[in-house]
């Protein structure tokens, strides 16, 4: 599947695609704690507010958009400038496939190239796993490198039920006395 995936900068012409990828995610799952399905329209203003500072990418099969990531800012103070919060859905037929690994990837070498240290994921996480949710992608965050750094117990409700958070860290290098200042995303050059 390799040769046939391609990972590219986000344009905000696929927000309609990647509403389409997160809608069954909100509305079947407690993946993510967001009751309505955001519209492209929101969408596209979300990515619009991502592009301005941080990357956001998708991977295409054959030419259609199976999955996107994105790092945004972590808390929002400038003290926390060398920090991002991590996000990854792939389209629900392509997982297990290495499309979210292969998105991860490019997000991470991308932050790298940004000076960015610390990678922060938010998980919902279950106290017994369920229909809505599982613990996979803590799995999967923890193949990838990440670690566990802290848990919420029952502090999301859906689908009638309370669901925990667990946050997970990864740092992509040394953290020096002082660091060099973080690149905006926009601001990098590419060819």
């Amino acid at each position: 599947m390799e040769n046939r995936l391609k990972i590219r900068t986000a344009e905000l012409s696929d927000a309609g695609r990647c509403a389409e990828i997160y809608r069954p995610y909100v509305e079947t799952t407690a993946i993510t704690f967001e009751y309505e399905a955001p519209s492209a329209e929101e969408f596209r203003e979300r990515m619009a507010h991502t592009l301005a500072k941080y990357p956001y990418i998708v991977a295409e099969l054959d030419g259609r958009v199976v999955g996107y990531a994105y790092a945004g800012a972590f808390v929002g103070r400038a003290a926390y400038d060398w920090s991002v919060e991590t996000t990854v859905y792939v389209e629900r037929e392509e997982r297990g496939h290495g499309v979210g690994g292969a998105l991860y990837a490019e997000l991470e070498r991308i932050l790298r190239e940004m000076n960015v240290l610390n990678l922060n994921a938010c998980i919902g996480y279950p106290e017994r796993e369920d229909e809505y949710l599982t613990r996979n992608s803590a799995r999967f965050h923890e193949h990838l490198g990440y670690r566990l750094v802290g848990e919420f117990h029952e502090c999301g409700y859906k689908f009638g039920r309370w669901y925990g958070i667990v946050w997970m860290e990864k740092h992509l290098g040394a953290h020096p006395p002082v660091p060099a200042p973080v690149i905006p995303f926009p601001e990098l050059r590419r060819d």
